[in-house]
Order: C-alpha cells, then sequence, then structure tokens
C-alpha cells in the first residue's frame, strides 16, 4: 500500500472516530512512522486530505451499490459493515455534525455525499421524504447504536426501513 493511501486510511479513521479537528499531519506522520513533511509532500494543507477522504469514501460507498440485486438491502448493508465492521459511524455523519466548523472544500463534498445519497434513495423509494427518512433513520441508527454500544438498535432501524421499502 502506498504512502497516500495510508494516509487517507488513517486520516477516515481518525475523523470517523474522534472528528475533524483530531486529525493532524504531525499525528498522521507519527503513526505512519513518517515525517510530517511528507505529509505536506502529498497533501499542501489539512483541507486537502479531508477533501480526498471524502471523496475517496463516496466512491466506495457507491461502487458497493453497483449491481446488487437488491439494491435497498445493499444500501443498508453499506452502513451496516461500517458499523460493526469498522465500530464507527459514516465518516459523512461524523462530518456532516461539523458542518458549520469544517473547511468550505471539506464540507461541499460532505453535502455532494447527501446529496447523491438523498437522490440514488429518491431514485430506489420514489420520493424526497422517503429517501430523507431513509437515509436520517440509517445515520441516526448508526450514532444511537454506537452510543449506546448495542448493534441491535441498528437492526431494528434496518428491518423497519426495508420492511416499509417493500409495502
Amino acid at each position: 500500500m502506498d504512502t497516500v493511501e495510508k494516509l487517507l486510511d488513517a486520516t477516515e479513521r481518525r475523523i470517523r472516530q474522534n472528528g475533524y479537528h483530531a486529525v493532524s499531519f504531525r499525528d498522521l506522520a507519527d503513526e505512519l512512522g513518517i515525517k510530517s513533511a511528507s505529509v505536506h509532500y502529498h497533501f499542501r494543507r489539512k483541507e486537502d486530505l479531508g477533501k480526498a477522504v471524502v471523496e475517496r469514501y463516496s466512491k466506495r460507498f457507491f461502487e458497493a451499490l453497483d449491481n446488487a440485486p437488491d439494491p435497498l438491502a445493499a444500501y443498508c448493508d453499506v452502513f451496516e459493515h461500517a458499523l460493526k465492521r469498522d465500530e464507527a459511524i459514516c465518516l459523512c455523519g461524523v462530518l456532516g455534525a461539523e458542518t458549520r466548523g469544517i473547511p468550505d472544500d471539506v464540507a461541499a463534498e460532505v453535502k455532494r455525499f447527501f446529496e447523491d445519497n438523498l437522490a440514488w434513495l429518491t431514485n430506489h423509494l420514489g420520493d424526497i421524504g422517503n429517501a430523507a427518512m431513509a437515509l436520517s433513520s440509517l445515520e441516526g441508527g448508526m450514532m444511537i447504536a454506537q452510543s449506546l454500544d448495542d448493534y441491535s438498535i441498528f437492526d431494528r432501524v434496518r428491518a423497519e426501513l426495508l420492511s416499509k421499502a417493500a409495502q
């Protein structure tokens, strides 16, 4: 794995665990065993790194939905894997909560992520209200499940969402 991918992985993990402002080039360099100048070589500013992390996250998110036999189940799976496998909530959920305090470039990518999610869900659920409810339920379900250390909360949200979509 090259240095850029390692930096993106470490940054994503740190943001998902502690938020955007908990990320520093010095800490990333220490974690990867490189010099801080090496981080700056690849990403001039923290904003550039944050934007790249969100772009990669969004790309991977939607790639996971490509050619899924059951698109809505696959959509829920992306959130479930993030919560249970990574033991973290959605990167853009964290950054969305911090929107007013993060750089404009990063906030714009987070906004695009949510707009793309709403468009995708609207296409599969029929209207923006149902799309917003589904996205809010999954993001909130992740946050509550993690806060209470009880993944069954998310499982119930997921089951209810899929049941309503099937009706």
